[in-house]
């Protein structure tokens, strides 16, 4: 990342302690532009929080990306706050207070899911869900390996997001009324 700038011994918002840091980094992303990726975190209740935001305004966006094969998997993923990420059948990364932006790829996407489905599979106390879960895990796994595919969609009404690859296809997003 290009520049930097950080503040400590800021106050946290949950602890109340002057054990914050505050930091803000631009960067630029190939065949997508600037970002400023901004952070919080607390060194005394591990509080963390961060987003992405483009240097540029972009319209609400839809990308969708067929994950077929391990080349994939490095695909360039940027997600703000406010969007959702979907991998239809799997599950859904949902935007909202505690959701942070980030920059990764496609692989560290599927492991976010990964751990989210693990931690529902930890969790179950149904056999049926335990096995669904399971049957998600292999499914992620084969997907890893590049023997099985997946659809991975971002819906960004901020436009701040992208899956930046040849393979993706962007759309308008249909902003829901109501909705912001």
């Amino acid at each position: 990342m290009a520049k930097e700038q950080v503040l400590e011994g800021e106050t946290c918002p949950m602890c109340g302690k002057k054990t914050l840091t505050l930091s803000e980094a631009e960067t630029e992303v190939p065949f997508f532009g600037k970002l400023f990726v901004f952070s919080m975190r607390c060194s005394n209740c591990k509080y963390f929080k961060s987003d992405v935001e483009c240097a540029e305004p972009h319209d609400a966006a839809k990308f969708t990306l067929d994950v077929s094969d391990k080349k994939d998997l490095n695909a360039r993923v940027i997600r703000s706050s406010e969007a959702t990420i979907k991998i239809p059948h799997i599950g859904s990364i949902e935007p909202g207070p505690a959701a942070n932006g980030f920059v990764s790829n496609v692989e560290g996407v599927l492991q976010r899911f990964k751990e989210q489905v693990e931690s529902l599979r930890d969790n179950a106390e149904d056999d049926t869900e335990k096995k669904k879960a399971k049957n998600m895990l292999k499914k992620l796994q084969r997907v890893m390996w590049g023997s099985e595919s997946v659809k991975l969609i971002i819906e960004d009404p901020t436009g701040n997001s992208a899956i930046v690859s040849e393979k993706a296809v962007r759309e308008k997003l249909k902003v829901k009324s109501g909705k912001k």
